[in-house]
């Protein structure tokens, strides 16, 4: 039996259940304002505490306007005041042009920076020119600060032999290896360059791994971290039109998998996030079946926990190891981990209460993200959560939240960097 006292005022006795410190999913597309029919900070965070996250941090993008300037900043943060369930915290855009809006951004607390070095997906977001990331790097010297990366880039390849939409081999032919491969190739040597932290963000392809482990070698301050999709799919057993599992970079194939599993093991990639990045039915092109059209994206905020332990446990991955990738390295990424990601005095009493034997079924009913649509509907997985708690207070217990929204927003501090 264990009883867990919360706020000197009351015991939870959790039986045999596991208690785990509260998931830190450092990925996470809310894209309110501006496009809140996709997804919201109500439900998202409410599908986050039901699944035993207990701090997110959201994307600049795909929200309108993104976050790329402090005033865009100051404007999502009121969008999300008085709706969050759990912690949030947020981080910042590079696009073309802004690079005298990070600095400012940095000292109002953003967690760090995301750019792209191909098409976003959405036009209010571009891609960054060799020249623009330089001059974010310089901006970014001497604070601490984070700049991520979406690593593919267009690259000369032989052009992909054109096939049928509605099959998935086809898209994925249209964004091989290559593309990432190269795209790491430039990150690890700016990395070494200017010694600012690099982050690559959902590595799916295992090729760029060995870039990876020579640049971390040679000095390079470089994190990376892989997705659930990315662990738990693989495209030989996507069906024809069933576009849900769509995402960019794309999932590759089974032994694509197992060798992330491999790196995942040896410390070569340092955490697991969902990339929760819904969108409404409609741009997923379910009638049509059209891969090459649908939104590229997929929805697992809620089940990241279970996703991994269902697959994680098969491979001799320990609870230890569960706190490690999901929990403790996100926040350390974020300069979080001062009070989140750790059950150790001082730190917030944020926790999970989960029982990893126990199995249940993904289905529509028992999902809280805004759009149902999921690759893992119909999927049985291991590990349940059972109830959330933030800094002491419970969220979610055994399908019911708490009647008002807990969470706050989380703004890191870093020390003032040194005039340009």
């Amino acid at each position: 039996c264990q009883q867990i006292y919360i706020n000197h005022s009351f015991v939870l006795d959790v039986g045999n259940s596991m208690v785990m410190p509260g998931i830190v999913d450092c990925h996470v597309h809310v894209n309110e304002p501006g496009r809140s029919s996709w997804e919201g900070y109500w439900t998202a965070t409410r599908a986050a505490a039901a699944g035993g996250v207990t701090t997110i941090v959201d994307m600049p993008l795909n929200s309108i306007p993104p976050t790329t300037t402090l005033r865009n900043f100051h404007e999502k943060l009121r969008a999300a005041t008085g709706q969050c369930f759990v912690d949030t915290a947020f981080w910042g855009g590079v696009i073309p042009g802004n690079k005298l809006e990070l600095r400012p951004m940095i000292q109002a607390g953003v967690a760090g920076f995301k750019c792209f070095l191909i098409h976003s997906g959405v036009d209010e977001f571009p891609h960054v020119s060799d020249a623009d990331v330089h001059a974010a790097m310089k901006q970014l010297q001497g604070t601490g600060s984070v700049l991520l990366f979406h690593a593919e880039q267009e690259v000369q390849h032989p052009a992909a032999e054109k096939g049928d939409p509605h099959e998935y081999s086809t898209f994925l032919r249209s964004r091989p290896d290559i593309m990432e491969l190269e795209a790491i190739r430039t990150v690890t040597q700016l990395c070494l360059q200017y010694q600012v932290r690099c982050h690559i963000v959902h590595l799916s392809s295992a090729q760029p791994l060995e870039l990876i482990r020579s640049a971390r070698k040679a000095g390079a301050p470089l994190t990376v971290e892989t997705t659930h999709h990315y662990l738990n799919l693989c495209a030989e057993n996507i069906p024809a039109r069933a576009t849900q599992f769509k995402c960019c970079p794309p999932i590759r194939d089974t032994a694509n998998r197992e060798l992330l599993w491999s790196a995942l093991k040896a410390g070569d990639i340092d955490m697991v996030v969902s990339d929760h990045s819904p969108c409404t039915p409609d741009l997923k092109c379910l009638d049509s079946g059209d891969f090459t059209q649908a939104w590229g994206g997929i929805s697992s905020l809620q089940f990241g926990l279970s996703l991994f332990w269902t697959s994680a446990s098969k491979r001799g991955f320990s609870f230890f190891d569960a706190v490690r990738l999901l929990c403790k390295e996100p926040a350390q990424l974020c300069r979080l981990d001062n009070q989140k990601g750790s059950l150790i005095p001082g730190h917030d009493a944020d926790l999970v209460i989960w029982d990893p034997e126990k199995e249940f079924t993904v289905n529509e009913d028992n999902i809280h993200h805004k759009n149902k649509l999921t690759p893992y509907l119909g999927l049985a997985l291991r590990g349940k959560v059972k109830v959330t708690i933030v800094r002491g207070k419970v969220v979610y217990s055994h399908g019911s939240f708490s009647s008002q929204p807990l969470g706050k927003h989380l703004f890191i501090q870093r020390k003032t960097p040194a005039p340009l």
